[in-house]
């Protein structure tokens, strides 16, 4: 829980306008798994998806609505 960053190393539509690296809040301990859809990941005693997409759906494990000014970049690049 808390401010974390999040990783990506390939661009993805998603983190078009947003560096790697780039610190989001995350508000829970659930976490999902590197899979093949990971598109960014964070370390947090582990490392875990922080972002996945698979066709045209995304999902995102941390809160981008309580993440500032950068996660509403990210909300906006969505429309």
């Amino acid at each position: 829980m808390g401010w974390n960053k999040v990783e990506y190393k390939n661009q993805n539509k998603l983190f078009t306008i947003i560096e790697s690296g780039a610190t989001f809040y995350f508000a829970n301990s659930y976490y999902v798994p590197i899979t093949e859809y990971t598109i960014a990941s964070t370390e947090y005693d582990i490392v875990f998806s922080s972002a996945i997409n698979k066709n045209n759906f995304y999902g995102v494990q941390f809160h981008p609505e309580k993440s500032g000014k950068i996660g509403l970049q990210l909300l906006k690049k969505l429309y």
